[in-house]
């Protein structure tokens, strides 16, 4: 994968899209104002790049300018908007980027408003020049990386609790190199875990806005 360099000028967009992270450049006008929301699972981090803007987060208002960052945690409730006479660019991520990414209120402690799926990705699936797979052929993808997963969990679970004892001997013993090598037994059953998570969360991010998306 060659090197991606990105200009906040230009590249006014989302620059990287994968189930751990979502990442863009967005740019305000004067006085413009974002719709409020919340993400069911991702943290969203907000970077301003330049200008000013008012960030509202779970009730709290605080304006930033540029090298200034905040961060909406799961759950918390926020907006922006651009404050003075010229626009405002930020950078911000979302973190992970599962779909529905964004979840819509009538307004700050209202009711919820139905799910939205694949709005954050709209232009990318837009210009994409692949033809999306059939929605018989997402979802069996879907159930398969899900069942995959259950199967990887199953095993984590085991591979942790083998692991554990060697690690509770270790440390009782004051053996630090049994402990790094227990320790490494239990990352080695994670980290397989970990990636079958990320195939089932792609799987899903496929499969939600070709059926349900805008």
């Amino acid at each position: 994968m060659p090197l991606q360099v990105w200009d906040a000028e230009r590249d006014v967009r989302n620059l990287f899209i994968a189930p751990e992270i979502r990442a863009r450049i967005m740019r305000f006008e004067p006085h413009q104002l974002s719709a409020g929301h919340t993400h069911d699972v991702g943290h969203e981090m907000f970077l301003v790049l330049a200008g000013q803007a008012e960030f509202t987060i779970d009730g709290e208002s605080s304006v930033l300018g540029p090298g200034q960052a905040c961060v909406a945690r799961a759950g918390q409730w926020h907006e922006v908007r651009a404050v003075g006479d010229g626009p405002m660019t930020l950078y911000l991520s979302v973190t992970p980027h599962i779909e529905p990414t964004h979840t819509q209120w009538e307004h700050e402690g209202g009711a919820r408003l139905p799910y939205r799926y694949g709005v954050a990705t709209r232009a990318e699936r837009e210009a994409a020049t692949q033809p999306v797979p059939p929605a018989d052929v997402l979802l069996e993808r879907h159930l398969a990386a899900s069942a995959a997963l259950a199967e990887a969990a199953q095993a984590n679970a085991a591979a942790q609790l083998a692991a554990a004892g060697s690690l509770r001997e270790a440390l009782d013993s004051g053996d630090p190199a049994a402990a790094h090598a227990a320790v490494d037994a239990m990352w080695a059953a994670f980290s397989a875990f970990y990636n079958c998570l990320r195939t089932s969360e792609r799987a899903w991010n496929d499969l939600a806005p070709a059926v349900a998306g805008e």
